[in-house]
């Protein structure tokens, strides 16, 4: 069993004891960082490219997740970077996604285009719940506060949002507003891996706050990321992993 944390702008850190291997997918190539730790692989894959080269919307996602099922990933944690449309949850929170809306408009969305059928993924529990529930606990165990959980709102990018489209999110339940976990958690529920993600708020969106500040937005990343990364290694090693807790390895549907 093999495990993997996805990050986002500038999250994770990994030791200098890793090996780097290449995953060819039929989607393209796809490099991930991969570790050993008390006897387990956790696989570290930056999202964005390790230099943060890859715009949101251009991010080979088929890709990024196909590689993860080559290598024998059924758990996942994944980071993403968020501004705030939720007055409780403020820039430097962390918020656990139990939900989301999908506001983008020409990613490629599934692996099922019909080859194999009429193929429908359920969407009941997008983020898994058991990943959820030890993440919140592995975090009051060791201080990392949690602000609360919330629904993503998922736009296509690489633009920000405007006024306007931001309390169009507020008025439809959304707690955040990022980029880039449409379609992955889509797609790792299509690949019945364990998928949850975790937002870091280095913003107020559109209209709520203060214009953007690119060092801000990194500060409140530099804040966190390496006590997420340590959390999501502590459930991996500490825990016996199964997917008989959760619903994900059931979701798809064929007609």
């Amino acid at each position: 069993m093999k495990f993997a944390i996805i990050g986002g702008t500038g999250v994770y850190d990994v030791a200098s004891k890793t090996r780097v291997e290449q995953v060819t997918t039929p989607y393209g190539d796809v490099e991930v960082d991969i570790q050993n730790i008390e006897g387990k692989d956790i696989i570290f894959l930056a999202r964005h490219g390790k230099q943060h080269s890859t715009p949101p919307h251009m991010i080979n996602f088929k890709a990024n997740m196909w590689a993860l099922k080559e290598l024998g990933v059924k758990f996942v944690y994944a980071t993403a970077a968020v501004g705030s449309c939720n007055s409780n949850f403020k820039p430097g929170d962390i918020v656990v996604f139990n939900d989301f809306l999908d506001f983008t408009k020409v990613r490629p969305i599934t692996f099922y285009d019909g080859n194999e059928g009429v193929i429908h993924t359920s969407m009941a529990d997008p983020y898994c719940q058991n990943l959820r529930k030890l993440f919140i606990t592995a975090a009051k165990e060791e201080g990392v506060k949690i602000a609360g959980e919330g629904i993503y709102v998922c736009t296509e990018g690489p633009r920000f949002e405007t006024s306007a489209e931001i309390r169009m999110f507020q008025k439809m339940g959304g707690d955040v507003v990022g980029m880039t976990n449409v379609p992955e958690v889509v797609l790792a529920k299509e690949l019945e891996m364990c998928y949850a993600a975790v937002g870091i708020i280095t913003n107020w969106c559109t209209g709520l706050g203060e214009e953007l500040d690119k060092e801000e937005i990194l500060s409140a990343v530099e804040r966190n990321k390496a006590a997420l990364t340590n959390l999501f290694i502590k459930i991996f090693v500490t825990n016996n992993l199964s997917q008989e807790q959760c619903h994900c390895k059931g979701a798809l549907m064929k007609l």
